[in-house]
């Protein structure tokens, strides 16, 4: 046989055809890149339930009291605080920064802290949520 050269599309189909006839079949990746034996029926939790630990940022008045009344609200629905900040407020603002690290709570009793915190009048907008997930998480 002379040589062949391919270009194009039919350069990509020919490599495709070869891959398919030399690789191990009980080791090739399918089409949907999942091996169909190897799935099972996991169910969904609806979002209340499920337990994550947060990343909080939110805009409070700076006086006295505030943050006491904001730990308060996540101390009732058992949400235990891992690291807190609270920045200066910047110049010409009363409002100072208020950051939180959380551990693992459910989601139901962290939305009704934010509902809870968002209600105070010393907190001025919405409460900034960030859900943090680790690898190694149980």
């Amino acid at each position: 046989m002379d040589d062949c050269y391919f270009f194009r599309r039919g350069a990509a189909d020919i490599i495709d055809v070869v891959r398919v006839l030399t690789s191990d079949p009980e080791n090739r990746v399918p089409h949907l890149a999942f091996q169909p034996h190897s799935l099972s029926d996991v169910p969904v939790l609806d979002m209340a339930e499920v337990e994550t630990a947060y990343y909080l940022r939110m805009q409070a008045e700076d006086r006295p009291g505030v943050l006491a009344d904001v730990t308060r609200i996540l101390g009732d629905r058992g949400i235990s605080i891992e690291a807190i900040i609270q920045k200066e407020p910047q110049a010409g603002s009363d409002k100072a920064s208020i950051i939180m690290l959380t551990h693992r709570i459910l989601e139901k009793n962290m939305n009704q802290a934010i509902a809870d915190i968002e209600a105070l009048s010393a907190i001025a907008g919405k409460v900034t949520r960030i859900r943090m997930e680790t690898l190694n998480a149980h």
